[in-house]
C-alpha cells in the first residue's frame, strides 16, 4: 500500500478542471476517496445565486450538500471508483487523472506572505494574529480552503476559511474560542449565537430540525464570526479540524468487507469522541434502544459520518438519537456493526443529536 501523499482538505484538479476535495485520510494506492466541490461553467451551469465563484477570469460553481456526487454520478463515472470494501463505487479521482494538487498549508504561506493585500487578505491575518494570540498556536498550524485556496475569493464577499492541523491544535483552538465568545469586546463571536443564520433557510432534513442544528452548531466552536472594522462587514471565518500527519492511519484495506444490513434508528449513549473533530467522525457508542434495524442493530459498536453536518455533533457520555445506514465490517478474524452517515439515496432522513 502506498505512503499516502494527501490528505483531508488537500484539493485536486481533474483535466476537465473539476475541483475535488480529498476525503478523509483512507484511500487505495492509485487513488483519492474524494468529494466533488467545484465545476467550472464550461460542464455546470447552477441556479444557486449562492454557488456562483470567479476570480475575475474563470467562472465555477460550488456543489451543496449532496449535488457533487450525484453530479459526478450522472456525469462523469471515470471519477466513481470501486471501494473494495464496500463492493461499490464512490467518488473518487485515479491518480492519472490528477492535472493538479493544491494544498492549503503551502497556499496560506504565499498568501500570508504577499506585500500587496486586499481586505479579504487584510482580515484573514488579522484572524490569524488573534488566533495565534489567544492559543499560541502559530501560522504553521494552519491551512486555508474553499475559495482562498482556489483563488477565486470575492475580497468584499468571501469568507475567511482556515484549517487547525493536529489533535491538540484543534482543541486547543476550541477552548480559545469558547473563551472568547464570552468576552464582551472580543473580535470573534459565535456565528451561531442567534436563529438568524437559519431564517429561511430551505431547510431538507426529515428528522433533524433546523432549530436542533442552530443547538448543535453553536457549541462546536469551530465556527466564528470577525468583525471586521476597516470593511465594515461581518466575516465569517471556519477553524476546519484536520489530522496532522503523524496523526493519519490509511486504513484502506482490501481485505476487509462491507456488508449492508439495512436502516438503522436507535438510541445510544456516546462512549468515545476523540474523533469526532475530523472527517470521518467517529463515535463508539452503547445502544440503549433499537427502533428499528433489526437484532444486528443491538451489536453497533460505532456511528462513522462523511457528512460535515455531524462533525462534533456530539460529546461522550451524552444520550443520542441516530438514524442511517447499518452495515457489517468484516475483517480477518473478527467482525462489528457500524452505522454510517453519508452521501447515499436517504440522505435527507439521516440523522445525528442529542436527546434531552
Amino acid at each position: 500500500m502506498a505512503t499516502l501523499r494527501l490528505r483531508d482538505r488537500d484539493a485536486i484538479i481533474t483535466k476537465e478542471g473539476l475541483i475535488f476535495r480529498v476525503f478523509g485520510y483512507s484511500h487505495p494506492s492509485n487513488a483519492y476517496i474524494c468529494d466533488a466541490e467545484y465545476a467550472p461553467t464550461e460542464i455546470l451551469k447552477s441556479d444557486n445565486p449562492k454557488a456562483f465563484r470567479t476570480n475575475g477570469k474563470r467562472v465555477c460553481y460550488k456543489f451543496y450538500e449532496d449535488e457533487g456526487w450525484l453530479f459526478i454520478k450522472n456525469n462523469f463515472p471515470q471519477h466513481m471508483i470501486l471501494h473494495q470494501a464496500l463492493k461499490k463505487k464512490v467518488v473518487g479521482v485515479e491518480c492519472k487523472n490528477i492535472a493538479e494538487v493544491r494544498k492549503p498549508k503551502e497556499r496560506l504561506r504565499r498568501l500570508f506572505e504577499k506585500e500587496q493585500k486586499d481586505e479579504l487578505l487584510e482580515a484573514m491575518q488579522n484572524v490569524l494574529e488573534i488566533a495565534a494570540k489567544y492559543s499560541g498556536l502559530s501560522v504553521n498550524n494552519f491551512g486555508v480552503f474553499g475559495s482562498l485556496l482556489h483563488g477565486f475569493y470575492n475580497p468584499r464577499f468571501s469568507d475567511v476559511d482556515l484549517i487547525v492541523y493536529g489533535r491538540g491544535n484543534v482543541a486547543n483552538m476550541r477552548e480559545t474560542l469558547q473563551e472568547l465568545y464570552l468576552k464582551r469586546s472580543s473580535p470573534l463571536t459565535n456565528e451561531f449565537a442567534s436563529d438568524e443564520v437559519i431564517r429561511g433557510k430551505n431547510w431538507r432534513f426529515q428528522n433533524y430540525s433546523p432549530r436542533e442544528f442552530l443547538w448543535h452548531q453553536r457549541r462546536k466552536m469551530i465556527y466564528a464570526l470577525f468583525t471586521d472594522e476597516k470593511s465594515g462587514r461581518m466575516i465569517k471565518a471556519e477553524f476546519e479540524p484536520v489530522k496532522n500527519w503523524g496523526e493519519v492511519k490509511n486504513e484502506y484495506d482490501a481485505k476487509t468487507r462491507v456488508s449492508q444490513k439495512g436502516w438503522v434508528k436507535m438510541f445510544a449513549c456516546v462512549t468515545e469522541d476523540d474523533d469526532s473533530p475530523f472527517i470521518p467522525s467517529i463515535y463508539s457508542i452503547k445502544p440503549l434502544a433499537v427502533l428499528d434495524g433489526g437484532k444486528d442493530a443491538g451489536n453497533v459498536k460505532r456511528i462513522v459520518s462523511y457528512m460535515e453536518e455531524f462533525r462534533v455533533q456530539v460529546q461522550k457520555d451524552e444520550k443520542i438519537y441516530v438514524e442511517g445506514n447499518l452495515e457489517e465490517v468484516i475483517i480477518p478474524r473478527r467482525s462489528f456493526h457500524q452505522i454510517v452517515l453519508t452521501y447515499c439515496p436517504r440522505y435527507y432522513e439521516q440523522a445525528l443529536k442529542v436527546v434531552s
